[in-house]
């Protein structure tokens, strides 16, 4: 990557502040990120399995919850280790790795997230023609679509970040290779290297909330104008889910990503960012079980075939 660092290894020192803590938070956080898989893995296993949630939204969803699951991989095993070592070191090789790996998925779900938006206003538009404007070849090329920007924009960014050379500091305020506590090590950030990161990041936040935010106006605009009370409700009721979770998601992202950032803030956004990579990927396989019959049907149908098998 053209590096020319003297340092070869960081120390992630994110929770150490905390240390009488450590114990408590290790027991939270391995119970929570326990729930996110078996949560997120039963979504994924209740839309294989029932074939009347083989329809787009429910393949962007079993999408989503695939990648906020390899999201939190990512990040909470690694959390968890360095909670319980006193060693909390990692190499130059691996934190490039981490970052590369969670701005990529992070990215992948904004855009899964618009795709899912499309698929509501396409569903809410034109019912009659559903079928026919997001077929199986559609709903895969925008899924495709969104694995492949998160992996250049991803790429982009860690290349810019690591070409950097790091010369004094070796502590990463932080518990996972996150942006702006790697770069603030970095003794050769300039300005432009920080627009363009910058750059990268409203492109993904900012980019993809405003392609929602387009579907929703057209959304709003075509019930708004449907004559009975139950229609306007029925329609608004396929979206409060999807809603609900943009909003979650764009909430703790946007505080973490989008704000000014200053060396006092990163305590501020390690804290914040525990809410998003732990929180997020759990509360959305909650939300969309919570105001989806379908799903609660298809999820009551695998839990009681796993009980049938069980000794």
């Amino acid at each position: 990557m053209g590096n020319h660092s003297t340092v070869s290894t960081f120390l992630l020192w994110g929770f150490s502040s905390f240390s009488g803590l450590q114990d408590l938070l290790f027991v939270m956080v391995f119970f929570s990120h326990v729930t996110i898989l078996a949560a997120n893995t039963s979504i994924m296993v209740s839309v294989k399995l029932s074939h009347n949630l083989h329809t787009p939204m429910y393949f962007f969803l079993c999408g989503l919850s695939f990648s906020e699951t390899c999201t939190t991989v990512v990040v909470i095993p690694r959390m968890l280790v360095d909670l319980l070592s006193d060693s909390k070191s990692i190499s130059i090789p691996e934190c490039a790795t981490q970052m590369f790996f969670f701005f990529g998925l992070g990215t992948n779900n904004c855009f899964i997230l618009a795709a899912m938006s499309y698929d509501r206003y396409t569903a809410i538009h034109n019912p009659l023609h559903y079928s026919i404007l997001m077929t199986h070849k559609i709903c895969f090329q925008l899924m495709m679509a969104s694995c492949i920007t998160g992996v250049v924009v991803s790429l982009c960014i860690v290349l810019i970040v690591f070409s950097l050379s790091f010369c004094d500091s070796s502590i990463i305020q932080h518990f996972f290779c996150d942006i702006t506590p790697v770069v603030s090590l970095a003794c050769d950030y300039t300005i432009f290297q920080k627009m363009v990161l910058l750059a990268f990041t409203v492109f993904v936040l900012v980019g993809s909330f405003i392609l929602i935010m387009i579907s929703y106006v057209f959304i709003g605009s075509i019930v708004m104008k449907m004559p009975s009370a139950k229609g306007r409700y029925k329609a608004f009721s396929t979206c409060s889910s999807h809603l609900t979770v943009v909003c979650i998601h764009y909430g703790f992202a946007g505080f973490v990503y989008l704000r000014p950032k200053n060396s006092d803030s990163f305590r501020e956004d390690m804290l914040m960012a525990v809410t998003y990579t732990v929180l997020t990927p759990l509360l959305n396989p909650v939300v969309y079980s919570l105001k989806n019959k379908a799903m609660q049907t298809a999820l009551k149908k695998v839990l009681d075939n796993i009980c049938r098998f069980s000794p």
